[in-house]
């Protein structure tokens, strides 16, 4: 199953240095992968969200971000990206899906 009119749903994942959001990504790209959904879930830190919201459809934030929130939502609404917050569950979750679920509402391509 494809995402979004069949084309793959490009996930961001945004941590302050980008370590944790790419265990994040790695759990939602196997949860993707066992649905047989097709996603590309990247993980990047904030100094690299620039590049990163160019090629997105969506955008989630840890949690532990909540103080910055403000700042990373002006930074997704000016690239046109809708933002979410993941819950601590959603993103310590081992298998990925609760997260992979919440990118692909947002994203507007729900499993």
């Amino acid at each position: 199953m494809a995402g979004r009119g069949g084309l793959v749903v490009r996930i961001i994942v945004v941590c302050g240095a980008g370590a944790s959001s790419t265990f994040v990504a790695h759990r939602i790209r196997r949860a993707a992968s066992a649905r047989g959904v097709e996603v590309r879930a990247t993980a990047t830190s904030e100094s690299q969200l620039e590049a990163a919201l160019a090629d997105a459809d969506v955008l989630l934030v840890g949690a532990h971000l909540g103080d910055r929130i403000g700042l990373l939502r002006e930074r997704a609404a000016a690239a046109s990206v809708p933002i979410a917050i993941l819950s601590v569950d959603a993103a310590t979750a081992p298998d990925g899906g609760e997260a992979l679920d919440v990118a692909l509402e947002f994203a507007g391509a729900a499993s």
